[in-house]
């Protein structure tokens, strides 16, 4: 009876994982592609896990223009090289790879880079207390350490000797 319990209870947690979770979303840019652009709601952020490229001669990024008052805009990663070619442009060395977190209001675009193939993997996801979403407050968990107690003081007891 209790392992009927706890398995309806683990399936009950693991259906609201796949639930509640967002998927990630890949794509991949040739050079003959139209650029990549993915608008941001106010309430959204967009987590960049993995941006690479193969081929070409300029290196990939992606741009971020804030619609917000202020506005404004940026190139916020370059592609990570995985090939390892000779010539002008070769590595020598692996490229370490960055991820990124945009929030919105904003329009993220990567342009296809000539000769080049560009492979993006992305989520775009509410924000904490944005769009109904409560967020769990994590209580924090008190760190218990011994009291010292008392230390015994020798003393000196008098006998007698015959």
């Amino acid at each position: 009876m209790l392992v009927a319990r706890f398995s309806f209870a683990l399936m009950f947690f693991a259906a609201a994982t796949v639930a509640v979770a967002n998927p990630f979303e890949s794509k991949i840019i040739t050079g003959s592609d139209s650029a990549l652009v993915i608008t941001l709601p106010d309430d959204h952020f967009l987590k960049i896990t993995n941006f690479t490229q193969i081929g070409g001669t300029d290196r990939g990024v992606v741009a971020v223009t804030l619609t917000a008052e202020d506005g404004g805009s940026a190139n916020v990663l370059s592609a990570t090289r995985i090939d390892l070619s000779t010539g002008s442009n070769s590595q020598n060395f692996p490229e370490i790879g960055n991820r990124v977190i945009i929030a919105g209001p904003a329009n993220v675009t990567v342009h296809p880079v000539a000769d080049a193939t560009l492979f993006i993997s992305y989520r775009k996801d509410l924000a904490e207390g944005g769009g109904g979403v409560t967020p769990i407050p994590i209580t924090p968990v008190p760190l218990l350490s011994p009291t010292p107690g008392v230390t015994p003081t020798p003393t000196a007891t008098a006998t007698a000797t015959p």
